[in-house]
């Protein structure tokens, strides 16, 4: 039921660690017992960690256990009534935040702990080195929380379409597509907007690189910025490979004043949404667009009783321009909007560890709002290909009457509601591009296309297919704009193959 308990952030903890040898690598569960001990010192309030009655992790990607929440809540001294470790996904620290606030406001939670960890630079530092990593044993997860679900289909997998930097790019090209820009100018947009996040992260001590870049420094594609999946050269995809630690601690007001944590600590979860996108990337309504972002933000923004104009900073999910257009997108928003989009500087430049980059823009968004006392932040994540959505607007300020979180399925079933277009396995016909990348190996090659197209001259069915594999019609489409081009579309040794007319 509804509370006057409003849930709040009291404590917030970050790492970032560069290790140069083995001995000094920092295991996930390590990093994690660092950032709780960071946020409990954050709110002030010594032995607060002991009192946690529940301890959430987000999955990792860099190393497993078999219990993560438990073992981070033996070493903490805590015995929680309530553990989770997540399923995969970007959006999780917020949904988590969002699942924890309710579980406060309802009385089933009285004080929790939200932490995650990715230790990826430490993986790769001891692949260079040929050494073992010094860590606890690894073990298969005894439960998974959440949607575990892959992200994608056998059909986008026979394709290509397996992992974000080859999916985010059908997006960034739909994009294009749908505003009518040249390859060139929408190369400077996205280069303009890029550099915007990357001079916040110059700022950010917690950001894995901090380091400004130029417009032209980031579009150029060299040797040290090579193209990736077009049109994004390497600047402009996240950076997995960090050893970046946060933490989150939550409570409810009441709680937080018996506790004796002073007020100028509390920052309030005001709004929350929650939405997820037509699972697969081939059932999407179109490529340039997320109605689960809309739902998620707006209903985020309804329940704090505010508009985007009272939004004074953002931290929009930034793992490839593609993300944040579709987040301005869903908010009315231009690239060029004044306020900071970003406030650790995005996931290629700040650094996206895994899947816990937001928990990072949660404890930074607390950070700045405390550094400007009624003022509204809006954070949101998102997970898989653009699938899975959740929003959160923070202030300083207490929401104005009850707290009462509208349960998702509310959302979620308009979203279900929309219309995709039928799709085919096998597709044979006339067709058209409906939108495409082109895939470079480390050696700076197109090695393989990737077309999301339609059948006929209409809109009919839509297919995934390769073009063949021919090096200079590959060159030619990060050239020439192919969205909307026409050609033949046939079925060949179980995948598709489009031939451009």
């Amino acid at each position: 039921m509804p509370s006057t308990n409003y849930p709040v952030i009291v404590g917030a903890g970050q790492l970032s660690h560069h290790p140069k040898a083995i001995e000094q690598t920092l295991e996930p569960i390590e990093m994690m017992e660092r950032v709780a001990r960071e946020a409990e010192n954050d709110a002030g309030a010594p032995g607060l960690l002991e009192k946690v009655d529940s301890v959430q992790v987000v999955n990792f990607m860099s190393w497993s256990y078999t219990d993560a929440p438990g073992m981070l809540a033996a070493r903490l001294g805590a015995a929680p009534a309530h553990t989770v470790y997540s399923a995969i996904g970007g959006e999780t620290p917020q949904r988590l935040a969002n699942e924890t606030a309710q579980a406060i406001a309802e009385g089933r939670t009285r004080i929790a702990l939200l932490a995650g960890a990715e230790a990826l630079e430490s993986r790769r530092l001891a692949r260079k080195l040929g050494a073992q990593l010094p860590w606890s044993q690894r073990g298969t997860p005894q439960r998974i929380d959440g949607d575990n679900r892959p992200g994608f289909n056998e059909v986008e997998a026979r394709h290509g379409a397996t992992m974000p930097t080859r999916v985010y790019p059908l997006f960034e090209n739909a994009i294009r597509g749908r505003l009518g820009l040249s390859v060139e100018a929408h190369r400077d947009r996205l280069s303009e907007l890029c550099s915007r996040l990357a001079a916040v992260a110059a700022n950010n001590p917690y950001a894995w690189f901090q380091t400004r870049h130029s417009p032209e420094e980031i579009a150029s594609v060299r040797a040290d910025n090579r193209m990736v999946g077009f049109p994004y050269p390497k600047l402009m995809n996240a950076i997995i490979e960090t050893d970046q630690a946060a933490a989150l601690i939550m409570t409810g007001s009441r709680t937080a004043r018996e506790l004796g944590i002073p007020e100028e600590r509390w920052v309030y979860l005001r709004g929350c949404g929650d939405a997820t996108d037509k699972w697969f990337v081939s059932e999407r309504v179109n490529y340039y667009s997320s109605p689960a972002i809309r739902a998620a933000t707006q209903r985020a923004l309804g329940m704090a009783g505010i508009g985007v104009d009272d939004v004074a900073r953002f931290d929009l999910y930034s793992c490839f321009p593609s993300a944040v257009q579709m987040g301005l997108d869903a908010l009315g928003l231009r690239p060029d909007d004044p306020r900071p989009l970003t406030v650790t500087g995005g996931l290629p430049y700040a650094g996206g560890p895994g899947n816990n980059y937001v928990m990072h823009s949660i404890a930074t968004m607390v950070q700045r709002l405390r550094e400007a006392p009624g003022e509204h932040g809006l954070v949101t994540g998102l997970g898989w290909f653009a699938t899975k959505h959740s929003a959160g607007v923070y202030s300083t300020g207490p929401p104005e009457g009850e707290w009462a979180r509208t349960p998702p399925d509310v959302d979620q079933k308009e979203v279900d509601a929309m219309q995709s277009p039928p799709f085919v396995e096998q597709a044979e016909g006339e067709a058209r591009v409906e939108t495409y990348t082109v895939i470079f190996n480390r050696e700076g090659e197109p090695e393989q296309a990737i077309i999301i197209g339609r059948l006929g001259n209409g809109p009919d069915a839509r297919f995934f297919a390769n073009t063949p594999p021919d090096r200079d019609r590959m060159l030619t489409m990060t050239r020439e704009e192919f969205v909307g081009r026409r050609g033949h579309v046939h079925s060949e040794d179980g995948r598709n193959l489009f031939v451009v007319k």
